[in-house]
């Protein structure tokens, strides 16, 4: 006998001071500063922390393997775009998606409804609309809802209405 789990749906928030992450079928809910420590090995660079933690796990590796070897990045601030570094970004979403879903084999990707907030003059170009998506889509999302407005009830981020009024990426 077959029998399906309903997918979970994340509302997750951004700006470049917090990142808010919503799981509308449990409830649970998180906020963080937007943060990720990272250390260089060699060629390789190994996340330490995140957000709250980050800049501590940053200051105790810099003291065991230099200053030098660790930095602190924030993939959402820069004074021109929402996303200033993608790599991070999606390495900062893939954390926080892991945390909100959990890790289950066999357990169904989440659909994720990403509002970006703030509104840049002009609004969100083209390429950061579908930056957005892809960073979404890179941190595990089996579909996008990309959403520009108001923030949304847990009822309006599961509503049909809402794929209707928002861009949608599979």
């Amino acid at each position: 006998m077959f029998f399906f789990k309903r997918q979970a749906t994340l509302y997750i928030k951004l700006s470049p001071e917090r990142l808010t992450i919503r799981n509308l079928k449990t409830g649970e809910q998180f906020s963080e500063i937007p943060e990720l420590a990272i250390l260089q090995e060699g060629s390789r660079r190994v996340v330490i922390g995140f957000g709250a933690g980050a800049r501590q796990a940053a200051a105790d590796a810099g003291q065991k393997h230099g200053p030098d070897k660790v930095e602190v990045i924030n993939p959402f601030a820069h004074p021109r775009s929402l996303v200033s570094d993608f790599t991070s970004g999606e390495i900062l979403l893939k954390t926080v998606v892991k945390m909100a879903c959990g890790t289950r084999p066999f357990g169904l990707a989440p659909r994720i409804v990403l509002h970006p907030l703030g509104s840049p003059l002009g609004g969100f170009t083209q390429i950061e609309r579908r930056a957005f998506q892809e960073l979404a889509l890179g941190a595990g999302a089996s579909d996008v809802v990309l959403w520009i407005g108001h923030e949304l009830s847990d009822q309006e981020a599961l509503s049909d209405q809402l794929l209707k009024n928002a861009e949608t990426h599979q």
